[in-house]
C-alpha cells in the first residue's frame, strides 16, 4: 500500500529490527508505522526505545483491537496516530498525511 501511494519503505520483522533500522537510517525516516503486537518487543518497548533515539519521532499505532488501555497508554506518551486493522489505502494515506502535516513538534 505504502509503495503504491508513492512512499519509500524501509521493512522491520519486530521491535528489535525496528530499532535498528531507525538507528541506521532515522535521518530519513519521516514516520514510523508500529503495530502494537510484533515478534521479541511489544508495541509500547519499541515506541519507547524510538523516543530515546528521537524525542520528536513520527509514529502512527497500528492495531487489530479498539483503541485500548495499552495503545491509549502509548497516545499518551506522544505517539502521533492511531489506526485499527483493517484499513484501507484511503484510510491510511489520511492518517499519514495528518500525521506528517501536523506541525506541534
Amino acid at each position: 500500500m505504502l509503495a503504491k501511494m508513492g512512499y519509500h519503505t524501509l521493512i522491520a520483522q519486530g521491535g528489535q529490527e525496528t530499532i535498528e533500522v531507525y538507528r541506521q537510517h532515522g535521518d530519513r525516516i519521516d514516520l514510523t508505522i508500529l503495530d502494537m503486537i510484533m515478534p521479541d518487543m511489544n508495541g509500547q518497548e519499541t515506541y519507547e526505545s524510538l523516543k530515546k533515539l528521537n524525542p520528536a519521532v513520527k509514529v502512527l499505532l497500528s492495531s487489530g483491537y479498539s483503541l485500548n488501555d495499552q495503545a491509549r497508554k502509548i497516545m499518551d506518551l506522544g505517539c502521533r496516530g492511531f489506526i485499527q486493522k483493517p484499513f484501507d489505502v484511503i484510510q491510511l494515506s489520511q492518517k499519514i498525511r495528518e500525521i506528517l502535516d501536523r506541525s506541534d513538534e
